[in-house]
Formats: C-alpha cells, structure tokens, sequence
C-alpha cells in the first residue's frame, strides 16, 4: 500500500506524457507514451506496481526546486560527505522551442547526478512494471544499460553503471566525487515498433540542456500577465502547459488516476481525459497566462472531438480521450491496493456516459471567448456550434447529474441551467459570426425564460440564496458562477447574500470551501475543493469586496506544495492535499482568481 503524501511528488511532462517524481528521487508513476496509457511506474498506487530511484545510501538533507522558468527537477542532496544535485525531466523533442513545445518529443526520461562538493555514494534502484504492475518484465544486461522485455513494451535503460539484476528488479551503487557526472536515461518502444538504441551518456546532458531551454523559451513567450500573484501564474500556465497533450492541444484534468477525494474511500476516478466542463475556465487562465496558440489547439480539439448530428436526440459527450476517443469505458485493477488503501483503483470515467446540460455553454463560451471578434469559425464549426445553441434551447427544463457528475437521480441543478442561459447568451452575441441571425429571435425568448426560472425556482427564501437545485434549500459552490458568467452583477443583493451563505455554511474552519453538502448517491465524502475555493475569491473581489477576496485566494494557494503543485481537494481533517494530482481545474481556478482579484482592485483604485 502506498503511503507517501501526494504532495510529495513532483510533476514532469514532455506535453504528452507525465510522471512523478517524490522528493529523495523515486519515480514512481510514468504513463509512455500518452498521459492515458497504462503506466510504467506505479508505486503511487500500490508498493509493489514499480519505480525507479536514484539516492544517495547516507541520510542526507533534500531540497528541491524547478529551474527557473522550467519544468524541469533539480533535487539536491546534502549528506555529511558531500553534496550531489539530481536533474529529472521528460525530454522534449531536439531543439524544440515556443510554441511547438511537445510536437516531436521522443519518450525519454532523463535523470542526471552531479556531485558538486565533496563525494556522495549513491544507490540505484530499478523496477519496471507496465500495465499498472502486471508484468515483471524479462531483464538482460547490454552494453550501455539494461533492456527489459515484456508484453507490450520494450525498454531501454541507458547508463554507464553496471547494474546488477535480481528478477525483475536492478541494482547499483555508485560513488561520485566533486565534479562526476552519472547520466541515465530511459526509453521505451510499443509494438512492433524498433527497439530504442542506447543513450550516450555525453547525449544525456545535452538533451537535457536542450529541454531545460525549450521550456524558458515557452515561458518567455507566455509572460504576458504582470499583476497580482504573476510568479503563481506564470507557473500555473505551465503546469496547464505541461498537461496538454501537443499533437492534438487536448488538456487533461490531472496526470493521475484514482488518488482518492477521501482517505481510504471509494471516490477513485480516472483524471487523465480532457471535460468540456472546463472549456471556458481554461481559455479564461490561458488567456490570463498569455497562451494564445494553446487557446486556440484546445478549442479546436473541442470543437472537433465533440462535432456531431445533435438534432438526432443524443446528449453531446462530455469528455474525450486526448486523441478525441469517445468510448472511455471504466475497468477496476483490483490486483492494486490504491494509494493508502483507497480501492477500488480505476481506468477509464463511466461518467462519459451521463447527461451534463452545461456543457452546451460552456462550449459557446468558449467559442465567445475565442472568437467573439475574430469570425475564424469553418462552416462546419459554425454548423455545430448552432447546433449546441439550439439543443440548449431545447434541452434546458430536463434534469441531469450536473457538473459534479453525480451518479445519484437526475435532476434540476441550477448550475447546468445556468450554463444552457450562457448558451443562449453567447450564441446571440455570435450571431453574425455563426450566420444565425434569423435564429436570435427565438433563443432571445428562451434565455428570457431560463432567466426567470433561475430567478424563481434556483432563489430559496429559507436558505437565503441560490441553491444547488430547484426548489431545494441546499447549498453548492457552483451557484458562484453566477456572476463569473455574467448572469447577475457581482453586487446584486442575492448575489452576495449567495456569497455569504456559501462563505459561511460550505467553508470549513481552514476558510476553503466544499462543494455541497447533500447526498450524492455515493458512500463516503470528500475533502474541502479548492477550485470553490478560488471561485469564492472571484465573487467576493466582484463584489467588492477586495480584502476578503485576497485571503480566499491566499488560504487556497497556500496548499501548492514545495514546487508550486496544487491538488484537487484538502482533507478535512488533515489538513494535507488529496485528489488527483496535480489537478488543471486548481491551477485555472488559480489564474482566473488572481486575474479578477488584480482587475477589480485596479478599477477600485482607479475609480477613487
């Protein structure tokens, strides 16, 4: 059973795949060569699924760092001999830079030792087992490494230590003096394809170097944000960055599969596929976070993944794979304990199967946001995109499971009717872009009737604000969407008796804030969501209220840990992160808070 704290670990990319890293050097999470493959290493979700480690034998004092402007690891180790510095990273293609970050990258964890003072032994470990630890891989010793054989991958590790092999797993040890260097490097082939050639060690350091400075290129094109919190940022886009799928500008919600919402609970979900859901927020953050390229890859996957006949009666999809796969049917791996005993561990997200009535919005927002003044929408883009406007229209008065994919009875959440009004909404001020002009008449008439309905039936005298459904007294964060969206003024009375009732009946004594409390139709809870958090912090800074605004964003971003990494949820009890990690809708809801804390201060400041 794996107990490590998740907020241990470390996050590499090469923006196509994604690993772990803890912080005295185990990797032990690696999916090659998608972020949805079945991973390599899997230590994060039980003790005997693989890692690979590289640390020193003696105790010694760790700290660890990105490099500037990068995603790449530097750990340094302090033992009472000397001092070693430990590069991690997943290389990016040769001489790739800007926004081409990810286009060729070829599938090699890099690591590379340095002792830089004094001399330090060091042990490594090596223990492959892919498909989430179902194999135990066949291992020979070549010169220059070590190849390890078994069912559908070949993998190459490369180094020029000799590694002593026991079963399936390798061992070595190492002593380096001021000034040596130990490279390693590993890769992989899937099928029939040729088996990867060694690694030279002189070839390590230079793609490494080479990865450290297509990273600061990226970053340097995407400095564009200089307010309020602009280092959490900047490092926030890139972690968005670095969970972007290149080939395809598909987005993934987390790097990892089921770490759970509870301690030892059963809410274990595949993160590693991309939700309309997030659509608008994340071309909010990356427009705050200066992506424009990446804007505009992640809206045409959407736009593509997501394309079909909506007038046949089907409910658009809400998720896809990171190459637009529909099918994403969920499977248990019951041979894996899961992270601190939480079973069952899954693959795939049943929840590609429910009905979610927001997601009509949450596309034309995201269309609005792109390209409310540009018109560069195909035919067949405009087509769709009518399409969503009118199955909104049509659709809005049935129930669903909502954004938080509830797996209870369907039913009228006021969130999804919220997001069938920005729908309509959107759709008439992309009338002219679309070619619908002949159609804003009538969606003119249904938003007005959504409006009054929100008004109605989602406003509940008894609990003194808008509530998670009609004519229910129950909370949901969501309802703070409202004026994020532009339904009501940040300063409309409901809006911040709204605000107030959720600041004051969802936040727990550490002031982050849950996403409802009713039943869910699952056993077990769930930890305080920092997205809610971040949320909080926007409708308070829009309804003025500036200082309280910035203690919401301040207490939510406090959980990042060591290197600026942030997780879904935070255990109530605990205090410590939880949820797959890191998590995409934490860090949006990161840059979208700062960006609206920093614009109404600014007005504020202006005004007076």
């Amino acid at each position: 059973m794996s107990t490590r704290p998740i907020s241990d670990y470390a996050l590499l990319s090469d923006c196509r795949s994604a690993a772990l890293v803890t912080s005295d050097g185990s990797v032990d999470w690696l999916c090659f060569p998608r972020f949805d493959s079945p991973a390599i290493f899997a230590r994060l979700l039980d003790e005997n699924a693989g890692h690979w480690s590289v640390r020193p034998i003696c105790p010694a004092e760790v700290t660890r760092r990105y490099l500037e402007n990068t995603l790449v690891l530097e750990t340094t180790f302090r033992t009472r001999d000397g001092t070693a510095v430990l590069v991690d990273t997943l290389a990016l293609g040769r001489r790739e830079r800007g926004h081409a970050l990810g286009a060729s990258s070829p599938g090699v964890l890099l690591r590379e030792v340095t002792c830089v003072e004094g001399r330090v032994s060091l042990e490594v470990t090596y223990a492959p087992r892919p498909e989430f630890g179902l194999i135990h891989p066949l291992m020979e010793a070549v010169r220059g490494g070590l190849i390890a054989r078994g069912g559908a991958n070949v993998l190459v590790l490369s180094t020029p230590v000799e590694l002593r092999v026991s079963g399936s797993t390798a061992h070595a040890t190492v002593t380096l003096r001021a000034g040596e260097r130990l490279p390693l490097a590993l890769q992989a082939s899937w099928g029939w394809a040729p088996e990867p050639a060694r690694c030279h060690p002189n070839r390590v350091h230079r793609r490494v170097k080479d990865t450290i400075a297509g990273w600061r290129s990226w970053s340097e094109l995407h400095a564009g944000y200089r307010g309020s919190w602009h280092e959490q940022v900047s490092h926030s886009g890139r972690v968005l960055r670095a969970l972007t799928f290149a080939p395809t500008g598909a987005i993934v919600a987390a790097a990892t599969t089921s770490l759970p919402e509870s301690v030892g609970g059963e809410r274990n979900w595949d993160y590693r596929y991309t939700w309309i859901r997030d659509a608008s927020f994340t071309l909010q953050a990356l427009t705050t976070a200066a992506c424009v390229k990446e804007e505009t890859a992640f809206f045409d996957f959407l736009a593509r993944a997501s394309a079909t006949q909506l007038d046949r009666g089907v409910d658009l999809q809400i998720m896809y794979g990171v190459g637009g796969e529909r099918d994403l049917s969920e499977r248990l791996l019951p041979h894996l304990t899961g992270w601190r005993g939480s079973s069952p561990v899954r693959v795939g997200n049943e929840a590609w199967r429910q009905r979610q009535l927001d997601v009509y919005g949450e596309l034309l927002d995201a269309a609005h946001e792109l390209h409310h003044d540009t018109g560069r929408l195909d035919p067949l883009t405009r087509s769709f995109l009518v399409g969503v406007a009118e199955t909104a229209a049509r659709r809005w008065h049935e129930p669903d499971q909502s954004l938080w994919e509830i797996r209870g009875p369907s039913r009228h959440f006021l969130h999804s009717k919220l997001m069938c009004w920005v729908a309509l909404d959107r759709a008439i001020s992309l009338a002219s872009v679309l070619g619908a002009a002949d159609r804003v008449a009538g969606w003119e008439r249904t938003r007005a009737q959504i409006r009054a309905a929100i008004l109605t039936q989602g406003w509940n005298e008894r609990a003194g604000a808008f509530t998670q459904t009609f004519d229910t007294e129950d909370l949901d964060a969501s309802v703070l969407m409202l004026p994020l969206v532009g339904f009501l003024p940040g300063d409309d009375p409901r809006v911040q008796a709204t605000v107030d009732a959720v600041a004051a009946r969802l936040t727990d004594a550490r002031g982050l804030v849950h996403r409802y409390h009713a039943a869910d139709g699952l056993p077990g809870g769930e930890g305080t969501f920092l997205l809610c958090t971040f949320w909080l912090a926007q409708a308070l800074a829009m309804a003025g209220r500036s200082a309280r605004a910035r203690s919401a964003f301040e207490t939510a971003a406090s959980y990042a840990n060591d290197v600026g990494l942030l997780a879904e949820e935070v255990d109530t009890v605990s205090g410590e992160p939880i949820g797959n990690f890191p998590q995409a809708f934490s860090h949006i809801g990161l840059i979208n808070a700062a960006r609206t804390i920093h614009d109404t201060t600014s007005a504020d400041v202006a005004a007076s």
